[in-house]
């Protein structure tokens, strides 16, 4: 995916939105790195509606202290037909930005 395609938007959403802060900064370099027009932000999982009704998002990671909200998540944007996965329990905590860059990615494909 180069930069002059169309941009993708992928919102994590955490407990309270602030470990993945730093998650989000990676993705962001993994991004630039490998010339994908992305933009990546994270809420807490509380929040994730209102973000919902303000954007066109492409995916949602949910990080793995929110697993148990896959479903719900899910049946949220069917009818968007939004992908939404857990990110990689061992990627989340190494703050593998460039790793679940490339989950996301592959959701949205």
């Amino acid at each position: 995916m180069s930069t002059d395609e169309q941009k993708v938007t992928i919102m994590l959403c955490c407990a309270a939105g602030m470990s993945t802060s730093i998650l989000v900064k990676n993705m962001q370099a993994a991004a630039k790195d490998e010339g994908v027009n992305a933009k990546i932000f994270a809420v807490p999982a509380a929040e994730a509606n209102e973000k919902l009704a303000q954007e066109k998002i492409d995916c949602i990671l949910l990080g793995p202290q929110v697993r148990y909200m896959l479903g719900s998540f899910k049946e949220k944007v069917a009818a968007q037909n939004i992908p939404v996965d857990v990110i990689n329990m061992q990627d989340y905590g190494m703050v593998k930005g460039d790793r679940v860059l490339q989950q996301g990615l592959k959701l949205i494909k």
